[in-house]
């Protein structure tokens, strides 16, 4: 079985943390709001670490952001801020923080707006990736260029999550809608 040369080549230690997340999620749609705010989350927070680190504490996340409830996390207060940055199973870093309460409230009023988050992002496809991040620099906080081609690329929204020839790329186009086939 051939898989992308990223995992191919990594030590075993370092290839079981990141074959499951490669084999059944990167790339594969997710038609949950709050786990599309939650990978959104995962994406910013990477953001100057590496993709390793924030898989080591993808749980501390979800335990932290309340399992990545969009309600909860858009309600929380400077008391919840402070939990936040004094929790080390996150990355405790004020930006990063700020960006995912503030983004938790503008998914919510997207959700107002088209239904739901992935509708939203439906509506835009297909775009380019500059055009993609034009948007989410217009939409959310914390979402540079890498974040949002990271973010779409995990989601099935951009093309590359995986080679041609790896076991997964077929596995994830079957996922996909008809629409999103060359995405």
């Amino acid at each position: 079985m051939s898989y992308c040369s990223v995992i191919e080549y990594m030590t075993p230690e370092r290839k079981a943390l990141h074959k499951s997340y490669h084999d059944a999620r990167y790339g594969f749609p997710i038609h949950d709001d709050n786990e599309l705010f939650g990978r959104l989350i995962m994406e910013i927070n990477q953001a100057g670490l590496s993709w390793e680190t924030i898989l080591k504490k993808e749980q501390g996340f979800r335990d932290a952001y309340d399992n990545f409830n969009l309600h909860k996390v858009a309600a929380y207060t400077e008391a919840d801020r402070e939990r936040l940055m004094a929790d080390p199973g996150i990355i405790r870093n004020r930006l990063k923080i700020n960006a995912a309460i503030g983004n938790a409230g503008t998914i919510l009023g997207l959700q107002k707006e088209y239904g739901s988050f992935e509708k939203w992002l439906e509506h835009h496809h297909p775009k380019s990736k500059a055009e993609w991040v034009k948007l989410f620099k217009k939409t959310f906080t914390f979402t540079g260029g890498e974040i949002v081609g990271e973010f779409l690329m995990s989601i099935g929204f951009l093309p590359g999550a995986h080679s041609e020839n790896c076991a997964v790329y077929k596995k994830v186009l079957k996922t996909k809608p008809m629409w999103a086939r060359n995405a």
